[in-house]
């Protein structure tokens, strides 16, 4: 029976709207991975950071919770900053995050777009 929230009497959470492409994924076993877009929107920002002598390296884990892009500034050290994308933080905090090489979580949120931004610089005046 079907209360007024439009959801059950009993809580039950049957009604809640899973993707498909989640759904199978989760039930195949599959990792998680990046799209085209996130994918496109990741490298762009990679790209921008090279042409700056920041980033040099990169390497992507498809993992059974989360896909990962770690940047480096060295091949042989450990990743500058990792870009996460964990589909099952998408309903409370967001799925994208971006972590420093000690751990600590710089920006967490529900679009890429703007957890990304925490690498956009203000210009400063230098002085000559």
């Amino acid at each position: 029976m079907m209360d007024r929230a439009g959801g059950t009497e009993g809580g039950d959470d049957s009604s809640v709207l899973i993707p498909l492409h989640e759904a199978r994924r989760e039930r195949q076993g599959m990792p998680v991975t990046f799209q085209r877009r996130e994918l496109d929107q990741i490298l762009r920002l990679y790209g921008r950071m090279v042409a700056a002598n920041e980033w040099r390296d990169y390497a992507i884990d498809h993992l059974s919770d989360r896909a990962v892009f770690s940047v480096f500034r060295r091949t042989s050290e450990t990743p500058l900053y990792s870009i996460a994308k964990t589909p099952a933080l998408a309903r409370r905090q967001g799925m994208w995050s971006v972590v420093s090489v000690t751990g600590q979580i710089l920006k967490r949120g529900h679009e890429l777009t703007n957890v990304l931004s925490v690498f956009d610089r203000t210009l400063r005046l230098v002085e000559a």
